[in-house]
C-alpha cells in the first residue's frame, strides 16, 4: 500500500532533524531543510529574525535558532500558504506572543496564613536579637 504523492511529500518536509551543534554552514542548512542556498540568503534579506553570523572566512553560521527559524518559515510558505510578507507579520506576531510574560502561579494564601507568617518572621527576629 502506497500513500499519495503528495502526502509523502507533506511529511517529508515536516521532518526536519536538527543536529545538536553550535553551528551550521549553509550548505547544511540547505540540505536539512531540503532548500538551495540562494533562498536561505534571500530569506535573509526579508525576514529579520534571521540573521546568522558570518565567520572570518566570511561562511555564513547558522546557530540551531536560525536553523529553527528558517524551518518555522519554510512551513509558513510553503505548506501554510504565507506570502512573504504574511510570513513576516506572523512571526512578528509569535515573537510579540513568546515575549508576554504570564502570571507566576502564586498559590493565594488567606489573611490569617499572611499574618501568622508574619508573627512567627517577629518571633524568629526577636530571638537572634536577643543572642547579641
Amino acid at each position: 500500500m502506497t500513500t499519495p504523492k503528495s502526502t509523502r511529500k507533506k511529511n517529508r518536509s515536516t521532518e526536519v532533524v536538527i543536529p545538536d551543534k553550535l553551528y551550521f554552514r549553509i550548505g547544511e542548512v540547505a540540505r536539512l531543510c531540503r532548500l538551495p542556498a540562494y533562498v536561505l540568503r534571500f530569506w535573509e534579506t526579508e525576514f529579520p529574525q534571521l540573521k546568522p553570523v558570518k565567520s572570518s572566512t566570511g561562511q555564513r553560521m547558522y546557530r540551531k535558532r536560525d536553523v529553527e527559524s528558517v524551518v518555522r518559515i519554510k512551513k509558513l510558505l510553503y505548506e501554510d500558504g504565507f506570502t512573504i510578507a504574511g510570513a513576516r507579520a506572523q512571526l512578528r506576531e509569535d515573537h510579540k506572543s513568546d515575549r508576554k510574560q504570564s502570571a507566576l502561579p502564586f498559590p493565594l494564601r488567606s489573611a490569617t496564613s499572611v499574618a501568622y507568617l508574619r508573627h512567627e518572621l517577629r518571633e524568629i527576629l526577636h530571638l537572634l536579637s536577643a543572642r547579641h
